[in-house]
Parts: C-alpha cells; structure tokens; sequence
C-alpha cells in the first residue's frame, strides 16, 4: 500500500521560509519523479515544481528563485524549500507521486 505524507506546513511571517517534508511508504522516491503542486485560495491547484528520478529540477518560472527542490534518498524523503514567502503563496501543499497523492499541508503566510 502506498502513502505519501507531508509534513512542515505552518503559519509564517512574510519573508520567511519553510522547508515541507515529503515522506512515502510502499513507493520509492528516488526512482520516480515527485512534485509538489499547491491549491491556494480562489486559484487552480497548480504544479511547484518537480524533481526527476535522475535529480533533475525543474521548478516553475514563477517560483523559481524563492522556491527550491532537493530530495534524501537514504531517508526517501523529498523537501520543498521555500524563501522570501509572500502572502499569496499561503495554501495548501500537495506531494505528489505517480497518481499518488497525499493529504496536504497547509502553509500560511501572514503578519
């Protein structure tokens, strides 16, 4: 049975930074590609970005620069490293493998 969970949502200031977990049982990160997508309020869920099996990143235009991707094979663990967050990056933060889904974290960005 596959899980992917997330975890390190929190409610941070602007500016800030937070670094999401994204862990899995019965599926191995470091041989599939793991995204990270986010619903945030009154948009489209939209894609963060991703990281391939061989390392590659690719994060969107948008985010790139604030946001980053890295992942720890011997922990099979991905993380979304996110800096200078603004407010309109508060949502909820999806970890996404294969057609594997997790339940979410939420990332508040407010003073």
């Amino acid at each position: 049975q596959v899980q992917i969970a997330e975890s390190g949502g929190d409610l941070v200031q602007p500016g800030g930074s937070l670094r999401l977990s994204c862990g899995a049982s019965g599926i191995p990160l470091n041989t599939n590609t793991v995204n990270w997508f986010r619903q945030t309020p009154g948009k489209q869920r939209e894609l963060v970005g991703f990281i391939t099996a061989r390392g590659l990143i690719n994060m969107v235009n948008a985010l790139e620069g604030r946001f980053g991707i890295s992942r720890d094979n011997a922990k099979n663990m991905v993380y979304l490293q996110m800096n200078s967050l603004k407010p309109e990056d508060t949502g909820v933060y999806y970890c996404v493998v294969r057609e594997y889904w997790g339940q979410g974290t939420q990332v508040t960005v407010s003073s």
